[in-house]
């Protein structure tokens, strides 16, 4: 009986002590979360970020000159008009040639054709021939194909833009219609956005080293990065309407202005 005893005395012993532990464990782990923030939804776990934007941009005299212009003919036949076209296409691309632009800049943006209808009304037989009035219709009109309209849409790019004046005054002898331009433009960008994109990179760092400086905090490493930014013109051209019977010629040389090429940049730090 004793022994019996002793033993239920040493078990209960045991069952306390492993209550008073368990206790203790989820009483810590209990104050660990808190102040970890799992049972408050205040986690830190989430690193303190700061951003920082920077502005760059690169200006350059723009070195080619883009010229668009249209050819529409109308004709009895599809083959007639499209031949119609192709006369003016080819008298306007002897002229180039004599302006040594290159067949690589002269760009076809659409070619088509389409059928050309004229609604007809049916006129009334005079009541009384013998007098003579005016017609009028009964009605019961309809669609009557008469032809159709062929027409193509040209880029011509110019690399020696100081010939853009002269070079749009001879298309327009040539038989083109809308003719317009020239928009001046930078035919290889990719250099200046990269500089620009550095100045506005170098731009964001230095504010970012100036206010952590300021605020007492220390940057770890950049956690994202975007880039925005564009050309403009600072100064185009007048656009240039011009046809065959136009007696205002155009100048020999056009104003080219200044292109700016502009990058905008913001960066975020990781603080500590």
């Amino acid at each position: 009986m004793e022994t019996l005893e002793g033993n239920k005395i040493k078990m209960f012993k045991g069952l306390f002590v492993l209550v008073v532990i368990l206790s203790v464990y989820f009483t810590v782990k209990t104050f660990g979360d808190i102040r970890g923030g799992h049972l408050t939804g205040n986690r830190n776990d989430t690193p303190a970020t700061i951003s920082f934007s920077g502005h760059g941009e690169v200006s350059a005299v723009p070195d080619i000159a883009n010229v668009y212009f249209n050819i529409s003919k109308d004709a009895k036949t599809v083959k007639e008009a499209q031949e119609a076209v192709a006369a003016v296409e080819k008298k306007a691309l002897d002229f180039l040639k004599t302006k040594n632009v290159d067949e690589k800049d002269i760009k076809t943006n659409n070619a088509s054709f389409y059928p050309k209808y004229d609604y007809q009304q049916r006129i009334c037989p005079s009541i009384a021939p013998e007098i003579s009035a005016a017609p009028y219709y009964c009605g019961g009109g309809k669609q009557v194909l008469v032809g159709y309209t062929a027409s193509e849409s040209i880029t011509v790019k110019i690399r020696n833009t100081d010939d853009a004046g002269a070079i749009m005054q001879g298309l327009g002898t040539t038989g083109v219609s809308d003719l317009s331009g020239p928009n001046f433009a930078i035919d290889k960008e990719d250099s200046l956005k990269a500089e620009a994109r550095k100045q506005a990179i170098d731009d964001a760092k230095a504010k970012a080293k100036v206010l952590a400086k300021d605020l007492g905090v220390r940057l770890v490493k950049i956690v994202s990065f975007n880039e925005s930014g564009m050309g403009y013109p600072m100064m185009y051209a007048k656009d240039a309407m011009m046809s065959a019977a136009s007696e205002a010629p155009a100048p020999a040389q056009l104003p080219k202005g200044e292109s700016t090429i502009s990058s905008d940049v913001t960066i975020t730090y990781e603080i500590r």
